[in-house]
């Protein structure tokens, strides 16, 4: 089963590269922008959410749109929703070629409602169930960048928890996401080296690194001056890219090109390639907005006012002239994995 889940997406990937898909297959869904984090680089936690999309209403939307194969919940923090495993459930029980789904947590939840939430999804028998635990700097640098004391302990005690429960269940994977910003410049080694004095097992593969970047319509940081050095970050993703072990597999090979054009990017300031934003894929903020990307402020639509069909939204004239503007060049520069690997699967001569 999960072969042929892989093949599916696979093939709509490769699809991809020759013409433009008639649904999306991947969503990247927030689904609350509640967060018990005070970042330095993201305003969301300053956000205090009312009428979110309800249980129901996800559910409504996993059935009417059942075609997804990669399916991101974010935040916020997702665990501050507890339904999260029903919105999870959503998805697997609707759309029959779910591959992947992917989360990131901040830690601040407890860890036994994490390591139980995480543990129902996996039995939901979802193929891939990726989660990212955020970790910004060694103790002291991520609890400042991160605004919460403690937090560090939190993020190396759910990464514990969640290497246990990878012996149980081997259709779960684990990273540490890395933002790089003006706040940890130049950290990235002393903070993998602390890492390792507590979970010794650990590999430089292990982290996935991210450039911060500006957002109004998610990070709500579109004022904030949160960049590092482009020498300094070109620097580090260098060297972070030369620590790496070679492996097989599609995720490890979308990691490596994604990092050498994370380095253009950081170089450049520009996309390295245009996107596939409203071709492959769309994000959903919590109240049902639907958007290009996460990087792009521009509205096309809301679930709720079409019974939670994206459909006339994903066909309409908007939309379209999105598509317009991408194929001309008109969109955010922007280098995050939230939008960048189904570009690089939908460019696969860009991929070495």
């Amino acid at each position: 089963m999960s072969t042929t889940k892989l093949a599916a997406l696979a093939g709509t990937a490769l699809k991809n590269n020759f013409t433009s898909l008639k649904r999306p297959y991947k969503l990247s869904f927030c689904i609350t922008y509640k967060c018990q984090s005070r970042c330095l680089t993201c305003n969301i936690w300053q956000i205090k959410p009312t009428n979110e999309l309800s249980t129901d209403e996800i559910r409504k939307f996993a059935e009417k749109n059942n075609y997804f194969k990669w399916v991101q919940l974010t935040g916020g923090e997702p665990f501050l929703r507890s339904d999260i495993v029903e919105i999870a459930r959503a998805f697997s029980d609707s759309c029959k070629n779910l591959y992947i789904m992917t989360m990131p947590t901040n830690s601040l939840c407890s860890a036994d409602v994490i390591t139980k939430n995480v543990e129902e999804i996996l039995k939901l028998g979802i193929p891939k169930v990726e989660v990212t635990v955020s970790l910004d700097g060694y103790r002291e640098l991520h609890d400042k960048i991160r605004g919460i004391p403690g937090n560090y302990d939190r993020a190396i005690a759910i990464f514990k928890r969640l290497i246990e429960l990878k012996s149980r269940y081997p259709n779960l994977g684990m990273v540490f996401g890395y933002t790089m910003s003006k706040f940890n410049q130049g950290q990235f080694e002393k903070t993998y080296q602390e890492v390792k004095k507590d979970i010794p097992s650990i590999r430089y593969n292990d982290f996935h690194i991210n450039l911060a970047q500006t957002s109004e319509n998610y990070y709500k940081n579109e004022s904030d001056d949160i960049r590092q050095s482009s020498e300094e970050a070109v620097k580090e993703i260098t060297y972070v890219l030369s620590k790496r072990e070679s492996e097989l597999g599609i995720i490890p090979t979308l990691e490596k090109a994604f990092l050498k054009n994370l380095i253009t990017f950081a170089k450049t300031g520009k996309s390295p390639m245009k996107s596939k934003a409203l071709d492959a894929s769309l994000y959903l903020d919590s109240w049902g907005n639907v958007f290009p990307s996460i990087m792009w402020n521009r509205k096309i639509g809301n679930v709720r006012e079409t019974d939670y069909s994206l459909i006339s939204i994903w066909d309409g004239s908007e939309a379209q002239q999105v598509r317009k503007d991408v194929r001309d060049g008109r969109e955010p520069d922007q280098w995050t994995s939230c939008e960048a690997y189904q570009t690089l699967t939908g460019n696969v001569t860009k991929l070495f």
